[in-house]
């Protein structure tokens, strides 16, 4: 009797959060947004790359008000918002328009576990749009600016009593500010969208000792049979060691101890390469060991891979993948959702877009103006795709610059000492959160010229950041001989307008083939693609007579391509998806043997 009562009030306390949220507006949905559920949003582990046994998750239903900026916290609340959805957001309840001149205020309480006693307890927050600040019981304990990286605090100090009062302020001016913001304007309209507003990824708490591994960094050397590991530590001691063991499966093939903050070297002997045709990952373990004792212990993985450049027989730079000249091919990839919009409504909608992108054949994708959350690049190293990892664009125009093809040493946008400051903290901050990822092979600095400025300065100080991977400097903008990769854009078919001798030449975004299908439509009219069709026939014939021409201009010199793009998005028609991820708009069968030719052409 006792677990039938405790069954229903559960069911009871899953009915009243449900009727307190529901979907906002009569926008189009994904299939995902009916499995969304109040009392269980997004309940994965957020962090993949480096897990710990014990979490807390505190998505679910807040409080939120909306306010004049500058105006204290409210003391009574507008309503019920969905976390992590933005406010903008269907999937959040409230759908609304925030702006430059407002600020978005969210509270919520929640209970340390028991178990957690003796704990130091960290509270994290997956991505924040824009500006964030903290208060704990009352008491502020920190802020962080940037939207699109992970943050955390340590609120040990700060826990009082049994139920502990959160309390978070966001700030995002949107199209109004300088900062990093992708596509988002104030004004929705052709291939810009709806701004996203507030927390948009997973919060949630998390036990460690009070001297813990922070951020693992690991670099595979395939040359040299190592991998090469750097564990960041809080709160460490001299003498303090890290233990990192390698696995094959259950079997542990390697092991290194050095002290904290060193390099630890660790041999993978017969190394299983990493590759989107074989995507192995090793498994690791790595321990914090204090005065013999283990105080921490996560679990992560890497990939014996390696991505570089080199010279063909033919004269050609090319893209090389573990010392092998590899055709990189994949769609344009924004990551927006008509219910979540920066926030895909469950895991397996996160996923989705991937293991459709393998089905049609890519290799690849270019993340575009945009950074998605852990669990999307593990997915990614799992299933096996590389990545070309955009930053965020910001501080920028919005005029036609995509079809000008007189870029070569073209001017670039002088941004004020406070909009680059901006730029330099959130692109580190990105890089640092993704480093370890063996999927991405490339980072991009600039999209276009928007917002591009300092391209030498950012492209070396990138390089030199990270030297394992491939920088192309600006993706279809200002050209200097900076980098390893000439990024070319032309819509709608491939064009080799300019080409490089010294570096990699890339078709960074081509195709745009518009096809509007009633019933999966954002806008009911004036939507936009670079040329559109009536039908799925049609649409598919176009793409392959693309592919066709790219085909050839693989051999002559084009090392890799980005179609654009994955799905449609808002007013943009031109994915091979609908918005609504319900309708494959090309035959896919097609679409999947074109592009595998495309791939295998500079192997012929």
């Amino acid at each position: 009797m006792k677990k039938e009562r405790i069954l229903i009030l559960a069911v009871l306390a899953c009915s009243f959060l449900t009727a307190q949220w529901k979907p906002a507006g009569n926008k189009i949905k994904t299939k995902w947004a009916a499995q969304v559920v109040p009392s269980n949003v997004l309940p994965e582990y957020p962090r993949p790359i480096m897990e710990r046994g014990d979490w807390k998750n505190l998505n679910g239903l807040w409080d939120y008000s909306i306010q004049a900026m500058g105006e204290p916290a409210p003391q009574e609340y507008d309503g019920k918002i969905l976390v992590p959805f933005a406010v903008e957001s269907s999937l959040s309840g409230v759908m609304k328009d925030v702006g430059a001149s407002k600020e978005v205020w969210y509270e919520t309480s929640f209970k340390v576990p028991e178990g957690w006693n003796g704990n130091n307890i960290l509270l994290h927050f997956g991505a924040v749009d824009w500006k964030a600040d903290i208060w704990l019981n009352d008491i502020k304990i920190g802020s962080h600016t940037g939207g699109y990286a992970p943050f955390s605090f340590d609120i040990t100090p700060f826990l009082n009593g049994a139920s502990q009062k959160l309390v978070v302020k966001v700030w995002d001016p949107s199209s109004d500010g300088p900062q990093p913001r992708g596509k988002q304007v104030n004004k929705p309209e052709g291939i810009w969208y709806t701004p996203v507003t507030g927390i948009w990824q997973t919060v949630w708490l998390e036990p460690v000792d009070a001297k813990h591994i922070d951020r693992l960094r690991t670099v595979p050397d395939v040359d040299g049979g190592v991998v090469n590991m750097v564990a960041k530590v809080k709160g460490s001691e001299y003498g303090d060691v890290v233990e990192v063991a390698v696995f094959e499966g259950t079997k542990a093939i390697a092991t290194a101890k050095g002290a904290v903050g060193q390099a630890l070297e660790v041999p993978v002997p017969n190394a299983k390469l990493w590759s989107p045709e074989s995507p192995y990952l090793y498994k690791t373990s790595v321990k914090l060991i204090s005065g013999g004792t283990t105080v921490d212990e996560v679990r992560s993985y890497f990939a014996m891979r390696k991505i570089s450049a080199k010279r063909d027989d033919h004269g050609i730079v090319r893209m090389q993948l573990n010392n092998e000249d590899y055709f990189e091919f994949g769609p344009l990839d924004q990551g927006w959702w008509p219910d979540g919009l920066y926030t895909a409504p469950t895991d397996e909608a996160l996923k989705y877009d991937i293991v459709k992108t393998k089905e049609l054949g890519f290799n690849m994708i270019r993340k575009h103006v945009k950074v998605e959350p852990a669990r999307w690049y593990t997915h990614c190293d799992e299933l096996g795709i590389l990545v070309w990892q955009d930053m965020p664009s910001g501080d920028m125009g919005h005029g036609p610059q995509w079809q000008n093809h007189n870029y070569f040493n073209g001017s670039e946008l002088i941004r004020s000492t406070k909009s680059e400051k901006i730029y330099r903290t959130e692109w580190k901050e990105i890089m640092d959160f993704l480093y370890s990822h063996p999927s991405i092979v490339v980072w991009v600095p600039f999209n276009e010229a928007w917002g591009q400025f300092k391209t030498e300065e950012i492209t070396e100080w990138t390089k030199a950041y990270d030297p394992s991977r491939l920088v192309n400097s600006a993706s279809g903008g200002n050209f200097y001989r900076t980098g390893d990769i000439l990024d070319l854009h032309n819509y709608p078919g491939p064009k080799m307008y300019l080409y490089d001798a010294e570096r990699v030449t890339v078709l960074g975004e081509y195709g745009g083939i518009g096809l509007p299908l009633d019933g999966h439509l954002w806008k009911p009219d004036n939507n936009w693609g670079y040329i559109k069709f009536k039908n799925s026939k049609e649409t598919t014939a176009e793409y392959v007579k693309y592919a066709q021409i790219l085909k050839k201009m693989a051999k002559t010199g084009f090392s890799a391509a980005v179609y654009t793009q994955t799905t449609d998005v808002e007013g943009e028609v031109n994915g091979f998806m609908t918005y609504d991820r319900k309708v494959d708009k090309m035959n896919v069968l097609e679409v999947n043997k074109v592009n595998k030719e495309v791939i295998g052409a500079i192997n012929r």
